[in-house]
């Protein structure tokens, strides 16, 4: 593998925000440029909550699919409290829809559908354990008594252990995790819990959010952490662990609603996502890892079969855009205006 082009199996996302309507122009082709196929979030207004309602979803992102381009939207349902084990079932049925997420109501963007206590639905839960689909974690508790820091840790404690105590073998992905308690908490599980890393949360820390004047795009949920976090999160994708594979989190806002007194939580990575995580492993001497953690871990894991496509990409540094387009509004790329040391060969 030359340091100067590498090739990879087509990678996957298996955590990703597109938002809806005139945003797909924007979002869809960023993702299907690199990515084969994506799970997507379900936290649109209203919530994602049916199959019905996932499949209308999911014809509104393939027509946002560039031409000649080849893209599979996986889809989820949004976990509420009164979610029926009915609809369970007809998920479980479905190719196209393949898990539900779960969101502590008040946890991140659209969140506030999302599950008061994880007794109100543990009927639907234990019927996702029968019928083996997997469950979707944002890893965080809302009581505001809890530091901003800690709510990955104390979720783990209070909320995810148990119900791994009680349902082992449901299959269960810790999204975005942020911490090296999530670290060790996955790797010491059994084989149905995995997690995603985001490529923000490898690439930077609570500092660059916070030193020197408060950057708004900077600032998602989970929130950065100290850099000790980081340096795990790192060991973690590099280690050849197949419990950790690629979910960049890519989360649009429109720049008026992260430039605000009370702004959103998001970064936008999508633009240069796999080239921004060939930096990360490329730093840290580990560029015959990143095939396993974007392209295989991940179907691995989902019980699904590795893309056959391949995908380049080549040592050339090229320049961020400011921003792009985002319906009537603009959205601001993470490394905006700033070099990319690794770019997409758009011949493959």
């Amino acid at each position: 593998m030359s340091l100067e082009q590498i090739s990879l199996i087509k990678p996957d996302d298996w955590h990703l925000h597109l938002r809806d309507g005139e945003a797909l122009k924007t979002t869809v082709p960023h993702t299907a440029r690199t990515f084969s196929r994506a799970i997507v979030m379900p936290n649109l207004l209203p919530p994602v909550t049916t199959v019905a309602a996932a499949m209308d979803y999911r014809e509104r992102i393939l027509a946002a699919v560039p031409g000649g381009i080849s893209f599979r939207p996986l889809m989820t349902l949004y976990l509420t409290d009164n979610l029926a084990t009915d609809e369970i079932d007809r998920l479980a049925e479905s190719s196209e829809v393949v898990a539900v997420k779960y969101y502590p109501a008040g946890a991140t963007t659209n969140s506030e559908n999302g599950v008061t206590d994880i007794k109100h639905v543990m009927p639907t839960l234990e019927r996702m354990a029968e019928l083996n689909v997997p469950l979707l974690i944002h890893g965080e508790v809302t009581d505001p008594e809890i530091d901003i820091f800690d709510r990955e840790k104390h979720f783990i404690e209070q909320v995810l252990a148990p119900l791994r105590s009680h349902l082992p073998e449901l299959k269960t992905v810790l999204e975005h995790i942020t911490t090296k308690d999530s670290v060790q908490y996955v790797s010491s599980e059994n084989e149905n819990i995995a997690a995603t890393l985001t490529v923000h949360h490898l690439l930077h820390n609570r500092n660059d959010l916070l030193a020197g004047g408060v950057r708004p795009h900077f600032y998602c949920l989970p929130i950065l952490k100290r850099s000790s976090h980081q340096e795990a999160l790192i060991a973690a994708a590099i280690s050849g662990n197949e419990k950790f594979f690629l979910g960049t989190d890519s989360a649009p806002h429109a720049r008026s609603l992260k430039e605000t007194a009370c702004g959103c939580a998001g970064i936008y990575t999508a633009p240069a996502a796999l080239e921004l995580y060939a930096e990360v492993f490329e730093q840290h001497g580990a560029l015959d890892k990143l095939e396993n953690f974007a392209s295989v871990f991940g179907p691995r894991f989902y019980g699904l079969e590795t893309n056959s496509e391949t995908i380049s990409l080549t040592r050339q540094s090229w320049e961020m855009p400011d921003q792009y387009q985002l319906a009537d509004d603009v959205v601001i790329p993470l490394r905006a205006g700033e070099a990319v040391s690794w770019q997409l060969d758009q011949s493959t």
